[in-house]
């Protein structure tokens, strides 16, 4: 039967009509300016402007390099134009060009954290284009070029680069002569090719064209084994017609003159060109293995379902991200500006691409995370043919491609203010993207240092067995996945986990303790209507149950559930086995984060409505919950009204709980009845000077679960904030529960923070 390869998904279908309202709706053009300080007071106009402001001007004037430190230069790249070549739509003009530079400026903001300006000069002379930009380039760190026709394109970029002392990036030529790059060292990898026998033929011998070209000929491909075609064929050794400086020094000596003489034998072709311009017959004459990689946009030189009709042995790439491979130079552009502004290089230069592209393959390589598969319709890609250029929304790429590019720089010299820990880079750049990251590094590298052993309840899931892996891999600890052997053993062969003895497996119904563990859960339950052979039962065959007890006998320090039965129902499991501490409610904590501040919220999901008694409570579990995070609680008891104003029946109880708290002479910040707007501004204390918050509240305990559900659940859904969690807190021992089909991630996630809760005795 002849194996049946599965259809790439349609493309999306996107009228002109929805791309002119998503231009113009809700305000036209897609980006913004945001000041980065506050505005809110004389004194800080005084320091914005006038007179504060002359001190750094002053400061700059005596040293140029200062900018850096004093203003946005150092995370400010220009994206510059003409629109001389605007995408595949030609010369349409400077004004043209403005919605293409913004969106690249989006680009520049959304995958690496750059804030970007883009600037249209109308102007087609590239020596007046030169003078316009060199007069201004100086005043942002970085230059990024764009749609700028040829041959103009190469001479605008080569004397900038002489005249500004910032790096200068065409990335019509260079970003996507990366990302092919970094295609083929991993296509050479699986087809057991070194670089200096390749046979490659280039087809369109543009600015991306040639700028590939000149990038694998440094990796070693050899000039004889490469032959380069324009419109007019092939470029040979004694030609003279179209020829320039720049096509001139890939002249070789042969005899061949059209495509499909030069593709018989090929290893590789490039192509770079128009639609259509490859045949199948061209194909069948390449060697065997061959590389295609087919980038002309929107339509590549042959689709993939022609190549494959008389190739069954080709590895494809394509311009389009509708089949696998995509050359998208969003995974070069941003990174390569990141590592490059965050040294002060004075130049992009070739080790610094050359680094990009083996940090792009080297990513490939690695094991995929669930926001990739997420982006493959579920389908969880494995570096292999499908799969040798990672993903434009892999979360990984922010951290680990820009400290390769800087790291070259600083190699090369290039770089004027070297990074000492690159480590600590690292993960600074992870929190540039995700304001998360800087929470879960620390809670990941405390469990290294400190690694536990986590129960993974429902241990036949495959999430949570590739969680669980995930888990022994990272060195956060020891998983143990709860279910039988044989789907758990096939799940994990699906998988392509190689050895499945790695993870430990535990049959409930056969383990060896299942008598001492009954013995011990009738003891709790027998005056609550169970009997002997009702918790024989929850010991065989419920494994929340299971889990519990593993923990309660030392055999576990957490545990982690919820992929498939309701947060309520796990709850009510493991309450059979474990108790709350002393003095704590179990209870659910929201952790919401934003590049501002950080916000704990309870109880979001298990108190309904709380008595005065209980919020107290809640507020005392939520602090240690925050100190746990290294936060020095300051906890806001929510109500509508602030301080008494205005009086109702219901702000009573928050006073209640404030009154209780004091009581108990806590060693946290507290303060109550607050609205939340109030809790949340720093400055409230000029208005209400008697309050006990030195600063903004980091803690906002809710008057009912309600309350903290809907807040929660709107920031979540708004945007411009992560809300993690619930995380419970509150039992003896630590149990988290995931989500109804939570992903590997979620579960990882959640494992990693039962291991990080302390554990608890009492």
């Amino acid at each position: 039967m002849k194996k049946l390869t599965p259809r790439p998904p349609k493309k999306p279908y996107i009228t002109d009509e929805q791309a002119l309202r998503f231009h113009s709706h809700p305000t036209p053009g897609k980006i913004s300016m945001l000041p980065t300080k506050p505005m809110a007071t004389q004194r800080d106009l005084s320091l914005a402007y006038s007179p504060g402001v002359a001190v750094p001007v002053e400061a700059i004037a005596a040293d140029v390099d200062l900018a850096y430190d004093y203003t946005s230069k150092g995370n400010t790249v220009a994206v510059i134009s003409n629109g001389t070549a605007i995408l595949g739509l030609g010369n349409l003009g400077a004004a043209a060009s403005k919605p293409v530079m913004e969106g690249k400026s989006v680009l520049f903001k959304r995958f690496a954290d750059i804030d970007s300006f883009d600037i249209e000069v109308e102007e087609e002379d590239a020596q007046a284009f030169i003078e316009c930009v060199k007069r201004i380039g100086n005043s942002f760190g970085g230059i990024n070029l764009e749609d700028i026709g040829s041959p103009e394109c190469f001479i605008i970029e080569q004397e900038l680069r002489d005249l500004v002392d910032i790096p200068v990036f065409h990335d019509d030529q260079h970003g996507t002569a990366i990302i092919a790059t970094a295609g083929l060292i991993n296509a050479a990898d699986l087809t057991g090719r070194k670089f200096e026998d390749m046979k490659v033929v280039l087809s369109g011998a543009g600015a991306a064209g040639l700028s590939v070209l000149n990038l694998i000929k440094s990796l070693g491909v050899r000039d004889e084994n490469c032959l380069v075609l324009d419109s007019k064929g092939v470029i040979y050794q004694g030609r003279t017609e179209y020829m320039d400086q720049w096509k001139a020094p890939h002249a070789v000596d042969t005899d061949k003159r059209t495509l499909a003489e030069a593709m018989v034998g090929a290893d590789v072709l490039l192509g770079l060109s128009v639609a259509g311009i490859v045949t199948k017959d061209m194909v069948a004459s390449m060697a065997p293995k061959p590389i295609i990689f087919a980038m002309a946009n929107p339509d590549p030189e042959i689709t993939p379902e022609e190549i494959k009709a008389v190739r069954d042995d080709a590895i494809i790439a394509t311009g389009r991200s509708d089949y696998p491979n995509q050359v998208n130079n969003v995974l070069g552009f941003p990174y390569i500006f990141r590592g490059a502004l965050d040294v002060r290089a004075h130049n992009v230069n070739e080790e610094m691409k050359l680094a990009c592209a083996h940090a792009l393959a080297d990513l490939a390589r690695q094991d995929v995370p669930e926001e990739v598969a997420a982006a493959y319709h579920g389908n969880r890609p494995k570096y292999g043919p499908d799969y040798i250029i990672p993903a434009p929304f892999d979360p990984r790429l922010i951290s680990e491609i820009p400290p390769y590019v800087a790291q070259a720089a600083m190699d090369t010299g290039v770089a004027r203010r070297p990074i000492d820990d690159m480590d600590a880079y690292k993960r600074s750049l992870a929190r540039r993207q995700d304001p998360t990251a800087a929470i879960l590094q620390g809670i990941s590298a405390s469990v290294v240092d400190e690694p536990k052993t986590i129960v993974f309840a429902e241990g036949e899931e495959p999430a949570v067995i590739r969680a669980a892996q995930a888990f022994q891999q990272r060195g956060l600890g020891k998983a143990i996945l709860i279910g039988r052997e044989k789907p758990i053993y096939d799940n994990m062969k699906l998988l392509g986990i190689e050895k499945p003895d790695s993870l430990t497996v535990l049959n409930a119904r056969l383990f060896d303790r299942n008598a001492e563990f009954t013995e011990y859960l009738y003891s709790r339950l027998q005056r609550r209507g169970f009997l002997r052979r009702d918790a024989q039962r929850l010991v065989n065959n419920d494994r929340n149950v299971f889990s519990a007890l593993l923990m309660h006998h030392g055999l576990a320090e957490g545990m982690v559930s919820g992929v498939t039965r309701s947060y309520d129902v796990v709850l009510r499991d493991v309450r059979l086995v474990l108790s709350h501490r002393k003095r704590e409610r179990t209870m659910g904590v929201s952790v919401v984060v934003n590049k501002a501040r950080t916000l704990f919220i309870s109880d979001t999901n298990i108190t309904e409505l709380p008595t005065a008694e209980d919020l107290a409570d809640i507020a005392e579990t939520t602090a240690h919950f925050a100190q746990t995070f290294g936060f020095e609680p300051r906890v806001a008891m929510l109500s509508y009204s602030t301080f008494g104003n205005p009086v109702g029946e219901r702000m009573l109880k928050v006073r209640e709980a404030v009154s209780i708290l004091d009581q108990r002479q806590v060693d946290f910040e507290y303060e109550g009845d607050l609205a939340a707007d109030v809790a949340l501004d720093p400055l409230h204390t000029l208005t209400y000077p008697f309050s006990r918050l030195t600063g903004a509240a980091n803690v906002l305990i809710m008057p009912a679960i309600h309350s903290a559900s809907i807040s929660t659940k709107l920031l979540d859904a708004v945007g411009g904030a992560t809300v993690l969690g619930p995380f419970l807190t509150g039992l003896e021992k630590p149990v988290q529960i995931c989500s109804l089909g939570a992903a590997a991630s979620e579960i990882l996630q959640m494992a990693t923070l039962a291991a990080y809760a302390p554990t608890h005795d009492d």
